[in-house]
């Protein structure tokens, strides 16, 4: 099956790291899951991510204790640690946790480390369906800067594609619908794992079930994008995106330069949205319990650039704390159907602290995203015939709601670091 059918429009859900770092529990997941499906999922969202060391039992933050002992099988695959997934018991891993998951009518995903385990590497761990071991396969000069789990694995050595093969057998059997998969595509000390992004993508079309891919961390190399759109769904353009606004300023120049690449079932990814109640227990990006550090004109900004650019959405928070503010952000009809289904986004001007972007819609409208990068408000006064719109539209500014017919030229006052953003329909 066509791994672009997966994810015809850029996949929309929940990822734990922003609010528990490594240290989520089976009742948080279950949690958002039920939050989810009573308050978002009409709305598109539908996939819960549980995101990295669900196999590492004593994990309490977003920081790694290195080299201490993984949950695994005989087969050198990493299961979740019961203390903190207690359905995981006998051997079950996530598949009762995916139950409930699908249930609610949502998608299960997981997070995994490129390579293979060290300690099944020390072990002489066996691979399944095969006579080598962890050992036999290992690429240990191949490891991550930042965790200490995972070597990499040597797409050249036989056994190899089994082990990855036995990774998404498993997967498919506790019924995981996405994967993240981490540290490899891109690294502070190598290039992109192309080698081992083949090795997953054979082992994910040889299991038997559709799963999203979906690689990480950034900023993935814009020459590769056509490699990054036969193999996987979404790659990260960032390195870990947080709630600072030289983050948000900078995503700017990230969206140019892949403006154009996002093809049908593969999207160029922004990383996930640092909004609500985040930092419970990751102190990631600079800070600690805390709602996000965004303004709400900083906020607006964010998903107005999200969604027009079509980057896959993953909220970062605790959707149990939302406000009523928070929740605005996740169900605005307008925006989601622009995120959704849209298309050609593209940077229409910027000149200094100006930035306007544009995309198209359906029966001939336009969308049009004026961003104010500066301190001060802005006046933004934007000739329809320079936009691409008719000469005559009507204007309907997103977040607001409020409607207007606007002939000759769009104009807009744009809060510091905010943003206006418009659906121009031809009358």
């Amino acid at each position: 099956m066509d791994h672009h059918l997966f994810a015809p429009t850029p996949p929309m859900g929940w990822n734990s790291w922003d609010c528990y770092g490594a240290a989520v529990t089976e009742a948080e997941v279950r949690g958002n899951a039920d939050y989810m499906a009573q308050h978002l999922k009409e709305y598109g969202w539908d996939t819960i991510v549980v995101d990295i060391q669900w196999y590492e039992p004593d994990a309490n933050s977003s920081i790694y204790r290195p080299f201490v002992p993984l949950v695994m099988d005989e087969y050198a695959r990493l299961m979740p640690a019961e203390n903190r997934f207690p359905s995981a018991a006998n051997g079950r891993g996530f598949q009762p946790l995916a139950d409930y998951v699908h249930q609610l009518g949502l998608k299960f995903g997981i997070h995994i480390m490129r390579g293979v385990p060290r300690q099944a590497v020390h072990a002489g761990t066996p691979i399944k369906n095969t006579t080598v071991t962890a050992r036999d396969i290992a690429h240990p000069n191949s490891i991550c800067p930042w965790n200490t789990d995972m070597y990499g694995v040597d797409a050249a050595k036989e056994g190899a594609q089994a082990y990855y093969d036995s990774l998404f057998e498993l997967y498919a059997e506790w019924g995981v619908d996405f994967v993240k998969v981490d540290d490899i595509a891109a690294s502070r000390l190598y290039d992109t794992h192309l080698p081992e992004i083949e090795l997953i993508r054979r082992a994910i079309d040889r299991c038997g079930r559709p799963m999203v891919l979906s690689l990480s961390p950034g900023p993935a190399p814009v020459e590769y994008a056509d490699f990054l759109s036969q193999n996987a769904n979404m790659w990260r353009m960032t390195d870990d995106f947080w709630d600072r606004w030289d983050l948000l300023l900078d995503m700017f120049d990230r969206c140019e330069r892949w403006q154009g690449k996002s093809t049908e079932g593969c999207w160029p990814d922004c990383d996930m949205l640092p909004l609500g109640h985040i930092g419970i227990r990751s102190v990631d990006g600079g800070g600690s319990d805390r709602w996000t550090r965004f303004t709400r004109e900083e906020q607006l900004t964010m998903m107005s650039l999200w969604c027009l650019f079509r980057s896959p959405l993953f909220f970062g928070g605790e959707l149990r704390d939302n406000d009523e503010w928070t929740l605005s952000l996740l169900t605005n009809r307008d925006v989601l159907e622009m995120h959704q289904s849209s298309s050609g986004a593209r940077l229409l001007k910027r000149e200094g602290n100006h930035i306007v972007w544009g995309a198209d819609g359906a029966n001939g409208c336009l969308y049009v995203a004026c961003f104010n990068t500066g301190e001060n408000p802005l006046e933004f006064s934007l000739p329809l015939q320079a936009l691409g719109a008719a000469a005559s539209v009507q204007a309907k500014e997103l977040w607001t709601g409020e409607t207007a017919v606007v002939k000759d030229s769009l104009c807009a006052n744009v809060a510091p670091h905010g943003a206006a953003l418009f659906r121009l329909d031809p009358l």
